[in-house]
């Protein structure tokens, strides 16, 4: 009998462990279920009234049916089920049934909710999953980017043709330009082709723009425009820019390197090129930039030897003082001075009537 109680005093702490680890679980699983991921509190497969073993096409059935069934425009003015309810219910249960089936008519949508459902501990992984599929844009990222590029590319090619046209429209009206050109024709007798007699003969207009042309072609081959006016080509537009950047990247690397070697290394003296590239470094100038600058001004850039830091200081600093002095002498710079003192901001003035 002793035995007995002894037996049942030890079964009470046993029968509180059990109770204590249940409670202590219980909200894990529960976390499983949460609101906003999912069909909430409830499940899936019992929403749509399928087993967890049904196949797409049950699945879209039962979807189907009950669609039919708690469609809210079927239950205007009527309960929704037998246990009342009315078209909000209706409408509450309808979203319920379209969330089911979103989530199990997609594989990997059904996948990660059934990890979860076997699973319910890991409540933040469920969240990752559920949300990076939710927010997840319809439309790959890469494509869009792609089309981006290309429209942009297409655009900037185009755009720089039409600013090469404007300049070649412009210099066929430079009579330097054009007597040169005119000559190059002549001497070369395409402009005799163009006055032709009998059955081939033309209008004044059509020989005229056909002059023009010849004179426009000989001028883009004879005439090399640099800066933002010349020749587009296709590798500097931005696609084939992304493309080649490694190319580009790891030439400036061996580039690099052999600067390196060369001039701190070895203490080789500077050549041409490379005078000529520090010079443009000092000047801040893009090649383009530096391309368009006149041959006589690249030699007189070499003869002050600008390429060594101080000098190019000095010369920095004369250039300055010019500017300044022109700016002085120039009748528009001292009309803008005189307004800014008498007129410009800062200034209150009452216009009397």
């Amino acid at each position: 009998m002793a035995a007995a109680a002894a037996g049942g005093r030890g079964a009470g702490p046993a029968r509180l462990l059990c109770l204590w680890l249940c409670v202590a679980l219980l909200p894990q699983a529960v976390r499983g279920l949460t609101e906003g991921l999912y069909c909430g509190r409830s499940v899936c497969y019992e929403v749509l009234g399928v087993s967890r073993q049904a196949s797409k096409a049950e699945i879209a059935r039962a979807y189907r049916q009950l669609a039919r069934k708690y469609h809210p425009d079927r239950y205007r003015g009527e309960p929704a089920a037998p246990g009342g309810g009315g078209p909000q219910a209706a409408h509450e249960k309808f979203l319920l049934i379209a969330t089911a089936y979103e989530t199990l008519k997609d594989e990997e949508m059904r996948k990660d909710y059934d990890y979860m459902l076997d699973h319910p501990e890991e409540y933040y992984r469920h969240y990752y999953h559920y949300y990076s599929r939710r927010l997840a844009p319809k439309v790959d990222v890469r494509i869009v980017i792609l089309v981006t590029v290309c429209a942009i590319s297409v655009f900037q090619f185009f755009s720089w043709w039409s600013s090469y046209n404007e300049a070649i429209n412009y210099l066929a009206t430079v009579p330097k330009y054009r007597i040169q050109a005119t000559e190059i024709a002549r001497q070369q007798g395409l402009l005799n082709k163009t006055k032709e007699k009998g059955k081939n003969r033309r209008s004044k207009e059509e020989i005229r723009e056909e002059e023009e042309e010849i004179i426009k072609d000989i001028i883009k081959n004879k005439i090399d425009i640099k800066g933002g006016y010349q020749k587009p080509k296709i590798y500097d537009i931005l696609l084939f820019q992304i493309v080649l950047a490694p190319f580009y990247l790891c030439k400036y690397i061996v580039w690099y390197c052999w600067w390196i070697y060369r001039f701190t290394i070895k203490g080789q003296e500077y050549g041409v090129e490379e005078k000529l590239y520090i010079i443009r470094r000092y000047m801040k100038m893009s090649q383009s930039q530096f391309d368009s600058l006149e041959d006589h001004q690249k030699e007189t850039f070499l003869e002050r030897q600008l390429w060594i830091r101080e000098n190019y200081e000095v010369y920095k600093r004369q250039q300055e003082e010019e500017l300044k002095k022109k700016m002085a002498l120039d009748p528009r710079w001292k009309r803008y001075r005189r307004w800014m003192k008498n007129e410009g901001p800062g200034r209150l003035t009452f216009i009397d009537d």
